[in-house]
C-alpha cells in the first residue's frame, strides 16, 4: 500500500469510528459527567512559529532537534502559540520537549523520525519506569513540569524503536531486579541513576507533571517502549489518536499518578495492552501516595496482542472512578482485565464498564487477578471493590467467561455483571475468594448463569 493509499484509509476510518463503535445512546455511567466536567482541552494563541523558520529541513536526513526546540522556547517565552513542522520526513536526534503553552503541530505529510540511538536520549531524566522512579533515558517526546501543552495534527511521529531500544530485552534482568529492589528499599530517588550503561527502554511521549495536556489527531508508529504515558498529570485529553506499534511492552496509553484523564476516539493496534492505567509498584508508590482517579474511555476501536482495557498491575498507590464505554475490542488475551499481586497493596475501587463489543479473546473476557505474575513474596493484597461491568457482547473465549481470584480474607467485592453476552467459552465462570458477586441477565454459551453464583474451585489460567 503506498503512502498516499495509506493516508486515504486513515481520513476514511477516522470517519467512519463513531459510527461503527457500539453506541450508549448518550447514556453516560453514573459518575462519568462529573469527571468530563473537570477536563477541558487547552486553548492557545493564534500565532504560528514555522519550525523552518529556525532552521527545521524536512530531508529526513538533518538532525532537526535543536531547531524544533528553539521554536519550542521562542514560542513559550513569547506567550505560546503553535509550532508548526513542516511536511516531510524530520529526523531527530534525542528528546523533543515541549513547553509551557506550546501547541507542537504536525500536519498531514509531517513525519518526525527520532534517532535509534540510546545516548541521544542522555543525560538521564527523572522519570517512572514499570511503576518505579529512576533517572533513565529522556522520552522522545516530553515535557518537564510545564501546563497548556499540546501535540496535535495528522501527522506521524515515529519512534524507530526496532532499530533501537526495542533491541534491549530488560524482563528479568538484573537489571530491572535492581530497580524494583530500589524502589522496595527506598533507596534515595537521585541514587537510582541507570543513565548510559540502562538496558530500560524509555516511553515514547511523556507529559511528566503537566497541568492541561492535549494529544489530538496524530499518529505513533513504532514505540521503543510504552506509547502515551501521562505521569503525575491532570486534566488530559487522549482524542482521535492512531497507534500502530508491535514493539515488546508497546502499551496504548498508560495514565500513571494522574487525574482527570480523557481517551476518546481513538485507535490502538500494540503488541502489549491498549489501556492499563497505572499508579505505581508497590513501596516506592505508597511512599508518592498518588492515586490516579477520574479515567473516562470512550468511543475507541483497540485491538491488542495482549488485553484491551486494564487497570494494573503497577497500581499501588490506588485507582478509582474509571469509566470506559462505547469501546469496540478485537482479539486479545483479556478483554476487561484488572490486575495486581501481593506485594501490591492499594486500591481498585469504584469502576464502570458498560456498551463494550469484543471479538474474541484467549484467556478470559472479564478477568480479575490478584495474584499477577512478577510478585516477590509480600503479603499485601489489594482491595477490589464497586464494579459494575453492564452491555458487554464477546464472541468467543478460548478459556473464562468470568474470571476472579481473591485473596483468604481479601475477597473480590462488590462486582456486578448486567446484560453480558459471551456466545462461546470453555468454562463459563472461576470464581475463587468472592463476596456481592450478582449477575443479572448474564448469558454464556447460550445458557442464563443464576443470580448469586457461587465460589468455585480455582482453575489454572495462563497469565500474560
Amino acid at each position: 500500500m503506498t503512502r498516499r493509499m495509506k493516508r486515504f484509509v486513515k481520513i476514511i476510518l477516522a470517519a467512519l469510528l463513531p459510527a461503527v463503535l457500539p453506541s450508549c445512546g448518550g447514556r453516560l455511567p453514573e459518575g462519568a459527567e462529573a469527571v468530563l466536567s473537570r477536563i477541558k482541552a487547552p486553548e492557545f494563541r493564534a500565532v504560528d512559529y514555522p519550525a523552518t523558520d529556525f532552521g527545521a529541513v524536512a530531508d529526513g536526513v538533518t538532525d532537526c532537534r535543536a531547531a524544533i526546540n528553539e521554536a519550542i522556547t521562542r514560542c513559550s517565552d513569547e506567550g505560546g502559540g503553535r509550532v508548526v513542522l513542516p511536511a516531510g520526513k524530520l529526523f531527530c536526534k534525542g528528546s523533543i520537549n515541549i513547553k509551557s503553552n506550546v501547541n507542537l503541530y504536525l500536519p498531514e505529510g509531517c513525519e518526525v523520525l527520532f534517532s535509534p540511538e540510546p545516548k541521544d536520549y542522555l543525560p538521564a531524566e527523572l522519570t517512572v519506569w514499570e511503576g518505579t522512579m529512576l533517572y533513565n533515558y529522556a522520552s522522545p517526546v516530553r515535557s518537564d513540569h510545564c501546563s497548556n501543552i499540546a501535540i496535535t495534527g495528522s501527522g506521524t511521529l515515529n519512534g524507530n524503536g526496532k532499530a533501537g531500544f526495542s533491541r534491549f530485552r530488560p524482563q528479568r534482568t538484573a537489571q530491572q531486579d535492581s530497580l524494583r529492589q530500589m524502589g522496595i528499599d527506598l533507596v534515595p530517588v537521585r541514587e537510582r541513576y541507570f543513565g548510559e550503561h540502562s538496558i530500560l527502554p524509555p516511553n515514547f511521549i511523556e507529559p511528566f507533571g503537566c497541568k492541561n495536556v492535549l494529544i489530538e489527531g496524530i499518529t505513533i508508529l513504532d514505540s521503543p517502549w510504552w506509547c502515551i504515558h501521562p505521569l503525575f498529570c491532570d486534566n488530559v485529553t487522549v482524542r482521535g489518536v492512531t497507534i500502530e506499534s508491535g514493539n515488546p511492552n508497546n502499551d496504548g496509553c498508560d495514565p500513571e499518578y494522574s487525574t482527570n484523564v480523557l481517551i476518546e476516539n481513538c485507535r490502538f493496534n500494540t503488541r502489549d495492552d491498549a489501556i492499563a492505567i497505572k499508579a505505581g509498584r508497590d513501596q516506592d508508590a505508597w511512599r508518592i501516595g498518588q492515586k490516579t482517579a477520574g479515567v473516562v474511555i470512550r468511543n475507541c476501536e483497540f485491538s491488542s496482542r495482549c488485553n484491551g482495557l486494564c487497570i494494573g498491575s503497577e497500581m499501588a498507590a490506588g485507582v478509582e472512578n474509571v469509566y470506559m464505554y462505547d469501546v469496540h475490542i478485537g482479539s486479545c488475551h483479556s478483554a476487561i482485565y484488572f490486575k495486581s499481586n501481593l506485594d501490591r497493596g492499594g486500591f481498585i475501587r469504584h469502576v464502570r464498564v458498560s456498551d463494550i463489543i469484543v471479538d474474541s479473546v484467549r484467556t478470559a473476557f472479564i478477568r480479575f487477578e490478584n495474584n499477577y505474575h512478577g510478585g516477590r513474596g509480600g503479603f499485601h493484597p489489594t482491595l477490589f471493590e464497586d464494579f459494575v461491568i453492564s452491555d458487554v457482547k464477546g464472541g468467543k473465549s478460548l478459556e473464562c467467561g468470568f474470571y476472579a481470584i481473591g485473596v483468604d480474607g481479601y475477597p473480590i467485592k462488590n462486582v456486578s455483571l448486567r446484560n453480558i453476552v459471551l456466545d462461546s467459552c470453555k468454562t463459563p465462570y472461576t470464581l475463587v475468594n468472592t463476596e456481592g458477586i450478582s449477575f443479572e441477565k448474564v448469558r454464556i454459551n447460550g445458557t442464563l448463569l443464576p443470580r448469586v453464583p457461587q465460589d468455585t474451585e480455582a482453575a489454572q489460567l495462563r497469565t500474560d
